[in-house]
C-alpha cells in the first residue's frame, strides 16, 4: 500500500490551477478528466509524491457538490493497492466501513472509498486505487 495522492475538492479545477500555479510548480499536471462513475472531474498534479488531485463536482447531484459549495478542501487519502477486494476485506474485517464498492476510476483504474474515521485516528475518508494488472 502505497499513498498515491491528496484528493482536495474545488468548485473550479482551472480557476484553482491558476491559484495554485501561483505557489507551486507543476512538474506535470493531467487534462482534465471525467470519472462518471462518481459524477466528478479530477486533474492530477505532479508535485513530487504523492500526487494532488483536484476534484470538481461533474454535476448537481454529484456526491461533492455540497462541499465544494460550502468552499471545498481536504476530501481523502488515496493508497495505491495490489488487489482492491481483498485489502477492503482486510479492512473490512478490522471494522472499517466500506462507502463506494469497487468502480471504475480513471485511467480505466478500479477505485474505493472506505471510512476510517474512528475516535482515535479521525483518519476519515480513504481511497483505494488498484494498481494497473
Amino acid at each position: 500500500m502505497k499513498l498515491h495522492h491528496v484528493g482536495i475538492v474545488v468548485k473550479s479545477i482551472n480557476q484553482s490551477l491558476g491559484e495554485l500555479g501561483k505557489y507551486l510548480n507543476f512538474e506535470t499536471k493531467t487534462m482534465i478528466l471525467p470519472v462518471a462513475s462518481q459524477k466528478v472531474n479530477i486533474c492530477l498534479l505532479k508535485v513530487g509524491e504523492p500526487f494532488i488531485e483536484l476534484i470538481e463536482p461533474a454535476s448537481p447531484d454529484s456526491a461533492i457538490s455540497e462541499f465544494a459549495k460550502s468552499g471545498g478542501g481536504i476530501h481523502h487519502l488515496c493508497f495505491e493497492v495490489k488487489n482492491i477486494q481483498s485489502e477492503l476485506d482486510r479492512l473490512e474485517e478490522k471494522g472499517a466501513t466500506v462507502l463506494v464498492k469497487p468502480v471504475e476510476g480513471f485511467d480505466n483504474r478500479r477505485i474505493a472509498f472506505v471510512d476510517l474515521n474512528t475516535p482515535n485516528t479521525k483518519c476519515g475518508l480513504v481511497e483505494l486505487l488498484e494498481i494497473p494488472q
